[in-house]
């Protein structure tokens, strides 16, 4: 009987490619649907909090100091290693998203009172950390799920899934939550947001694609922090994500509170620095991945993007220096508004950019360590990229009590050039 050589990868049967297309989808859908609920709460306390807490008369540092709620992310690294070695990704998926459910049914049953002037009281403060907590752990149970599920030919397409449906999430629940506020109370709000969380708690847990995954296998070695640290390239590549979103992070959460501040409604910020800034930020975000595919090096690519950017922002700055003057206003119909509102939008789209080519450089310095270490390490750089844009986010309104508004956005632009002179620095291994 004549031996058949089986097809090669090029001759693969047309009804072959439907299946693993088919298949790929069936990953993906449900990927996208929890990564657009993961992406909730950073857009609950990104967009919608700040400006709540200003219109209450809040000072520029209370808001500011209000990005602490944050702090369970930048501790990701401590529960990790138990969501890879007790359980399986999807029950910590399926856990942690139920949670949250469970914290925002008890906020909306804890109104804070409208009428009053103070700061959020400490028991609702108290659950948003809560949901903070909640997410955090939700985000290395998914990023573990989806790292097990993915073949290698479909990281692209689930890395693109990822970004965008984490990014509409935020702009839901930042931008979209605000323009509906005067509609919607907070009671209602919040019991919305837990039965989004416990629908996707059931897609999590009922979802065939998610049922593939292997239970983990015990790790007979931890990595420690030398080894992270040792690895080929860390250190330049943790400084400049450390580093790197600064000026912008800064900028970005003071200057719509000015514009607040310049007669800009809520409503209308929370649609401009929601909805339509997380717009752009996907736009760039996806410009930036078609550019990366077309062969460019993410070194020069960030290179000059980052040269727009400090441009983007000195204007915003000069912008800023003229809402002082006499008679400058950002009502409605003033050329004002309109350049204070394209100026917030091309920031988000050029961060939406340097954004994509980091996170590209962080994975190439991940895969150059050993494997053994890769996730760990991807974990490292993550935490610190997190843990720079937090540290800006919470330090900008005390900057700008201390010091006014002029003086902290000049800081903002040295600190975006910063970057730059990193990268000249840059390790050749990592173009």
């Amino acid at each position: 009987m004549p031996c058949q050589t089986p097809p090669g990868p090029g001759s693969r049967p047309e009804p072959a490619r439907a299946l693993l297309t088919l298949t790929m989808h069936g990953k993906l859908l449900p990927l996208a649907s929890l990564y657009l609920v993961q992406g909730l709460p950073y857009g609950l306390q990104s967009g919608l909090l700040p400006i709540l807490l200003r219109a209450r008369g809040l000072s520029l540092t209370r808001v500011g100091l209000a990005k602490g709620l944050y702090a369970p992310w930048l501790f990701k690294l401590a529960w990790a290693p138990l969501v890879d070695r007790r359980g399986s990704p999807r029950t910590w998926l399926t856990l942690s998203t139920a949670a949250l459910g469970l914290v925002c049914g008890l906020l909306a049953a804890l109104p804070p009172n409208q009428a009053s002037q103070d700061a959020l009281p400490a028991t609702v403060m108290g659950l948003l950390l809560l949901l903070n907590l909640g997410a955090a752990v939700q985000d290395v149970a998914l990023d573990t799920l989806a790292v097990q599920l993915l073949d290698p030919a479909e990281l692209g397409p689930g890395n693109t899934v990822q970004v965008v449906a984490y990014k509409l999430g935020a702009a839901l629940a930042g931008g979209g939550l605000l323009v509906l506020l005067p509609t919607l109370s907070w009671p209602l709000v919040f019991v919305l947001l837990a039965a989004t969380y416990w629908l996707a708690a059931a897609l999590a847990w009922t979802a065939p694609a998610l049922h593939q995954l292997p239970w983990p296998r015990p790790s007979e070695h931890t990595p420690h922090l030398q080894d992270l640290l040792a690895a080929p390239e860390t250190l330049w590549t943790a400084g400049f994500v450390l580093t790197y979103k600064l000026g912008e992070q800064g900028a970005g959460s003071l200057f719509p509170l000015f514009l607040l501040d310049h007669g800009a409604s809520a409503p209308e910020l929370g649609l401009w620095n929601g909805l339509g800034a997380v717009a752009c930020s996907i736009t760039g975000s996806s410009l930036g991945g078609a550019l990366l595919a077309r062969r460019w090096e993410p070194l020069l690519l960030l290179r000059s993007v980052l040269q727009l950017r400090l441009g983007g922002l000195a204007c915003q700055t000069a912008l800023l220096f003229y809402l002082d003057t006499p008679g400058a206003s950002v009502g409605p119909g003033t050329l004002l508004r309109g350049a204070a509102l394209l100026s917030l939008c091309l920031q988000h789209f050029l961060g939406g950019l340097v954004t994509t080519a980091t996170f590209t450089v962080m994975m190439h310095c991940s895969q150059l360590a050993p494997r053994a270490l890769q996730a760990t390490h991807y974990s490292l750089l993550a935490t610190l990229e997190l843990l720079g844009k937090l540290l800006m986010g919470a330090l900008a309104g005390m900057l700008a009590d201390g010091l006014g508004p002029h003086p902290c956005f000049t800081v903002f632009l040295v600190l975006s050039a910063l970057p730059l002179l990193d990268l000249s620095l840059a390790p050749s291994t990592l173009a």
